[in-house]
């Protein structure tokens, strides 16, 4: 341990300028990998998203350049180029070296602003090994060079123009980031939303390595939105419009009913995925609910009681894009609203908005509320069934399902919960198991497809019954996290066809039913091998055919075998491989894009089957698919 005598004024270190995003760059972008890395491209392209927002901007070109670079153009105002007051240097060199500067802070100048965290681009340039920027603003074009956070160069002009703009270009730095290639359909799924949510924009996404371009333009904003994430879906309703102003917020709404059972809300902040939901969203689910009540009690249609906000929400989807000044952003990963005053005036615009348009068309709203009269129905008949469920496993010890091999440990802070498919791998993966620590539940056979069948069939079906007593967190409305009886949830499935389709139907249950395990970053894929090499007195195990060519230009030639099955691994193999936490590989599931993947689990396990082929052939290369 240090002597307290050691701690004096020297050991206070004061980071200036940039430093201290360089020193922890996850506390301004999330992290360093991935998504860290993307999340550059957005505070550029929401700085000219924000030009859009005050109506300066119509047009923004992004291009991935050869050199790996990224360059994103606007034709909105230009970043300021005059000298700043206070700072006696241009505007432009303060927004792009302090990290609180920029005129998102001026409501003068942005009335609403994108960017989650509000630390623009000035963090692009703390983690770019070099950034170019050029302004077209004032009869000229200026241009600057920065590097790490600090100006290369004076501002200086380099031409003239009647043009207005900004020209940002950068390269971001291997010292802070292990891989810098950008992903292109991260971005493109990004762009897309962006132009949905800011009808008449035009952002065009250029691919310098691969020669593409994409054009992206929505004129019909989010009733386009709707209708694209409803794209492989049979709907019932046109989609139903409304916005409206106040002198603080903007309110702009799309909903459209579909003929399947899940929910579907997305709520924009400012152009931002609140993924974990918040106050605009909870005014807008009060809302529908009330609208829908009084219209059945008003026609006679609900003789008793009333509708739950489950019965009204089965088949909808819904955008809700809210524009207002200094969003209060909290949860787990600072995307869930908090702004009270919000809840109520979504509350009472959704409930006007859709009493008037219930009124003004009557046919769609008896389609809508019999819909949700039927979703009642199914509920009671739903609730009959788990509760029939629990009365049977009353007569299993502890009420838990009879199949589930549980582990010791009382404590769910390091323990697992396993599930596998079939008698002969929950054999090996029982002996092979920490017993402390690790669960095994096993299935028999392929789960329900939750896409395709209703709640009552799918909260009738033993295995996935079997699947929410032993996880204990409930599901819809009723989940809650806190009752989670183990740390991770762990699908092992063999590496064939038939376990890959085991596989996705467990993810789509757990995206339908329990979205929040995976929001949570609970859910795991097991990854087994696939070859086990014997060279001499030794064994080696590789994962994919790949990795078995790579192996053996390498070492040479052993003896290949394949494994079929979990089950022809001996309880050793599979502990060593598979299950030992020290060695294993396993796989976190995460939810990148809410709306991407509600669409391709609707494609892969719905009725769209052109759309599924498509889609498996442009990806069976890089998923690895065994077919």
């Amino acid at each position: 341990m240090t002597p307290k005598s050691d701690y004096t004024g020297e050991k206070i270190q004061v980071l200036e300028g940039l430093e201290g995003v360089r020193k922890r760059p996850a506390m301004y972008i999330g992290g360093t990998g991935k998504d860290g890395l993307h999340h550059l491209v957005y505070e550029v392209v929401d700085n000219s998203v924000d030009e859009a927002l005050s109506g300066y901007c119509k047009k923004i070109k992004v291009s991935l350049n050869q050199d790996g670079s990224v360059t994103v153009e606007d034709d909105g105002r230009g970043i300021p180029v005059d000298i700043h007051p206070t700072q006696k240097i241009p505007a432009v060199e303060v927004a792009l070296t302090k990290l609180h500067a920029g005129g998102k802070f001026d409501k003068k100048s942005y009335a609403v602003s994108g960017g989650l965290h509000g630390v623009g681009v000035s963090v692009v340039n703390a983690l770019s090994e070099k950034m170019m920027v050029e302004i077209k603003r004032d009869g000229g074009i200026y241009s600057q060079e920065y590097s790490r956070g600090l100006a290369k160069t004076k501002l200086k002009k380099i031409g003239n123009t009647e043009d207005t703009g900004t020209k940002i270009t950068f390269w971001p730095d291997p010292q802070i980031f292990p891989n810098i290639e950008f992903d292109y359909r991260v971005l493109e799924t990004r762009f897309r939303e962006i132009v949905f949510l800011n009808a008449g924009l035009k952002i065009l996404l250029t691919d310098e390595k691969k020669n593409t371009t994409q054009e992206f333009f929505a004129v019909g904003g989010l009733i386009e939105f709707v209708k694209w994430i409803n794209g492989s879906k049979e709907t019932l309703s046109k989609p139903i419009y409304f916005k409206k102003e106040s002198d603080f917020m903007v309110l702009e709404a799309a909903i459209q009913y579909n003929a399947g059972y899940q929910e579907n809300i997305f709520g924009f902040v400012n152009t931002i995925n609140t993924v974990e939901g918040g106050t605009h969203v909870s005014g807008f689910k009060t809302a529908l609910t009330r609208a829908i009540n009084d219209y059945a009690k008003n026609k006679n249609l609900l003789k008793n009681g009333s509708l739950l906000g489950d019965d009204v929400r089965e088949g909808l989807t819904a955008v809700l894009s809210l524009k207002m000044a200094e969003p209060q952003f909290e949860g787990q990963t600072k995307t869930k609203l908090g702004n009270s005053d919000v809840k109520g005036f979504v509350d009472s615009i959704t409930y006007v908005a859709l009493s008037e348009f219930f009124e003004e068309n009557p046919a769609l709203a008896k389609k809508i509320t019999t819909k949700a009269l039927d979703s009642a129905k199914a509920r009671l008949a739903a609730k009959k069934a788990r509760d029939l469920v629990r009365r049977k496993n009353v007569f299993s010890f502890s009420g838990l399902p009879g199949k589930l091999a549980d582990c010791s440990s009382k404590k769910s802070d390091n323990t697992e919960l396993y599930i596998v498919e079939g008698e002969s791998a929950a054999g090996s993966s029982k002996m092979a198991r920490n017993k402390e620590i690790q669960a095994i539940l096993p299935l028999r056979g392929k789960i329900l497809n939750v896409e395709k069948a209703n709640p009552i069939k799918s909260l009738s079906s033993e295995e996935i019954a079997n699947l929410i007593t032993a996880i204990g967190t409930g599901v819809g409305e009723e989940f809650d996290l806190s009752k989670l009886r183990y740390n991770q949830v762990i699908i092992m499935t063999d590496a064939d066809v038939d376990g890959e389709h085991i596989k996705t139907l467990l993810l789509t249950f757990f995206f339908r039913y329990m979205k929040g395990l995976i929001e949570n970053g609970k859910v795991y894929v097991a990854l087994p091998p696939l070859y086990r090499i014997r060279k001499g007195q030794k064994d080696y195990y590789v994962y994919s055919d790949e990795q078995l060519k790579k192996f053996t230009e390498k070492v040479g030639i052993g003896v290949i075998t394949r494994f079929k099955g979990l089950g022809e691994m001996s309880a050793i193999q599979l502990w060593e491989t598979t299950m030992n936490p020290k060695t294993r590989k396993i796989k976190k599931i995460f939810i990148g894009d809410a709306v991407e993947a509600d669409k391709t689990f609707s494609m892969l396990m719905g009725d769209d089957v052109l759309s599924r082929k498509t889609f498996i052939q442009e990806n069976a290369k890089e998923a690895n698919l065994d077919i």
